[in-house]
C-alpha cells in the first residue's frame, strides 16, 4: 500500500507539470481554434531562463536564501517567457489569422524548430544541471511502511492547484475573461461589440507562457536538469493532456495533466518502463473513442 501511495504522489506532481502547461494549450485553442505547437518549446526556453537566472543570484550575485531567490527568478522568468509569447503571436499567428487554416499551424511548428535550434546554438546540445534545492522530505507513516513526500513536491502540487483557481477567476469574473469567452464564441461578433480582439489574443498568450515559465521553473527545481530537446516530449504530452481532458477547458487541462502523468507514473513502477508512452496515448484513443470532446470538454457546436 506504501508503494502505491508514493507513486501516486510522484504521479500527481509529475501531471501537475504536464497541467500547466497544457492550460497555456487550451486557451489559445479555445479563442484562436489554432495549436500553439511552439509553446512546448516556450516551456523549455523558460526553464533555461530559471536555470540562469538562479545561477546568477546564488552564485554571482550570492544570494544565500533560496526561497528568495526562487521567488526573483519567478516573477523575473515570467516576464522573459511572456514576452516570448507576445513576440510569437505577433510574428507567427496575428499576420495569418486570416489565411487557411493550416497556415498557422506551419507557422507555429517553424518557430518551435526555431527556438529548439536557437536554444542549442546559445546553451550546446550538453545537458545542463543545477545541484537539488528544496531538498527536505517529509516522511510519512503508513502501516508497516513509510511514504516520502519532498518539499518541492509539495510545492508543486500547492502552486498548481493555486493557479488554477487564479486563472478561473480571472476567466469568469473579470472583463479579460469576459472578453475571451467572448472571442472564443465569436471573434467577428465581439470585435462589433467593442471587445478589441488582438489585445485579447495577445493577452492570452502571454498568460499561456507565463504559465509556462511558472511549470518551467518547477521542472528544473524537481529534476534539475534541462536539455534544448526537452520541449517535444512534456509539449506533446501537455497536448495530449489538454486533448484528454477537454481541450478549451481549464479544469480538464489539469485533469488531463493528472492523469497523463499518474498513468506514465503507475504504468513504469508496475509494468516496463518502455512502454508508458505508448499506455498514455492508448488511454488518449480509448477516452476519444467514447468521448470525443473529452473528459470535460464541449461539443463543437457549428454557427450558422
Amino acid at each position: 500500500m506504501d508503494y502505491f501511495l508514493q507513486q501516486l504522489i510522484n504521479g500527481l506532481t509529475l501531471g501537475s507539470i504536464y497541467g500547466l502547461i497544457a492550460i497555456g494549450y487550451t486557451m489559445v485553442y479555445g479563442i484562436i481554434g489554432m495549436v500553439n505547437f511552439a509553446h512546448g518549446d516556450v516551456f523549455m526556453v523558460s526553464a533555461f531562463i530559471a536555470l540562469i537566472l538562479f545561477l546568477i543570484l546564488t552564485q554571482i550575485l550570492g544570494i544565500a536564501a533560496i526561497g528568495f531567490a526562487l521567488l526573483i527568478v519567478l516573477v523575473l522568468g515570467m516576464a522573459l517567457t511572456s514576452l516570448w509569447g507576445w513576440v510569437i503571436e505577433r510574428l507567427a499567428y496575428r499576420p495569418l489569422r486570416g489565411s487557411f487554416r493550416l497556415a498557422p499551424l506551419i507557422s507555429a511548428i517553424g518557430m518551435s524548430i526555431f527556438l529548439s535550434n536557437f536554444v542549442q546554438l546559445m546553451q550546446g546540445p550538453n545537458n545542463k544541471s543545477l545541484e537539488p534545492i528544496l531538498s527536505n522530505v517529509l516522511v510519512i507513516p503508513m502501516g508497516a511502511g513509510t511514504v516520502t513526500l519532498a518539499e518541492k513536491q509539495l510545492l508543486i502540487m500547492v502552486v498548481t492547484a493555486a493557479l488554477l483557481a487564479i486563472l478561473w477567476y480571472v476567466v469568469q469574473r473579470t472583463p479579460l475573461g469576459r472578453a475571451q469567452r467572448a472571442c472564443e464564441q465569436d471573434r467577428q461578433m465581439a470585435a462589433l461589440l467593442g471587445v478589441d480582439v488582438n489585445r485579447t489574443v495577445s493577452l492570452t498568450f502571454i498568460m499561456g507562457a507565463a504559465l509556462a515559465a511558472v511549470a518551467g521553473l518547477l521542472w528544473i527545481t524537481y529534476y534539475g536538469v534541462v536539455s534544448f530537446s526537452d520541449g517535444f516530449v512534456p509539449g506533446i504530452k501537455a497536448f495530449t493532456a489538454a486533448v484528454l481532458g477537454g481541450i478549451g477547458s481549464l479544469p480538464g487541462a489539469v485533469l488531463g495533466g493528472l492523469l497523463i502523468g499518474l498513468i506514465e507514473t503507475f504504468w513504469s513502477a508496475y509494468f516496463s518502463i518502455d512502454y508508458k508512452d505508448v499506455a498514455a496515448f492508448s488511454i488518449l484513443a480509448i477516452v476519444l473513442i467514447f468521448m470525443p470532446s473529452g473528459l470535460l470538454g464541449r461539443p463543437d457546436v457549428e454557427k450558422v
